[in-house]
């Protein structure tokens, strides 16, 4: 079986991949891996290069956990911490974190794409924050975008589940520089070579 998140050594580069193709979703257990990956990256690398295998970045957190979800807060806790922890992860990582946003970035994958230092998207890319849409508050994912966006731009996108466009999506500061998908590896290619000079 494949494992659902890649890691590989490129150099002095850490090429980071979400990889569950079914779905495109990144579960809890998958945020763990990511928030300990990216807290070590300075022993090995001087980038982070984090990406996803499959037509999206990704299309939401999933959780690992097969039976419905506790109603009481706090015994829900320890599910949540992985999400936290990733976010504080990629606030914390001492090299520079580099997302490459194809496809759909939704809920948690906006998260991300927001909390990466810098971020690439292709123009075919599109972002929303979909959780209200199932009667969820995405204060998880808000949490993690109230110092990169401003506030009218977050609780647009919290309440209406709409999806934008990579070029609003860099107006609104969730990436920061918008490329065409057929030149967005070499972009970013182009600019982890200036990194490593």
């Amino acid at each position: 079986m494949n494992s659902p998140i890649l890691i590989e050594q490129d150099g002095r580069v850490l090429r980071v991949k979400f990889n569950r193709t079914q779905d495109n979703g990144v579960s809890d257990s998958m945020a763990g891996v990511l928030a300990e990956t990216v807290l070590k990256a300075h022993e090995t690398s001087d980038c982070v290069v984090l990406s996803s295998i499959g037509p999206d970045f990704c299309t939401g957190r999933i959780r690992d956990a097969a039976n419905p979800p506790s109603p009481e807060a706090y015994s829900r806790r320890p599910e949540y911490d992985n999400i936290f922890n990733s976010y504080k992860a990629l606030r914390s990582c001492q090299v520079p974190v580099i997302g490459v946003i194809e496809g759909r970035c939704m809920g948690f994958g906006t998260a991300i794409a927001s909390l990466c230092d810098v971020s690439f998207a292709s123009d075919q890319a599109s972002f929303n924050i979909p959780e209200i849409a199932h009667n969820v508050m995405p204060t998880m994912v808000m949490s993690a975008l109230y110092d990169r966006m401003n506030r009218n731009a977050i609780l647009w996108m919290a309440y209406s589940a709409d999806f934008i466009d990579a070029k609003q999506a860099q107006s609104f500061g969730i990436v920061s520089h918008v490329v065409e998908a057929a030149r967005l590896q070499a972009e970013v290619d182009r600019f982890t070579g200036l990194l490593l000079s």
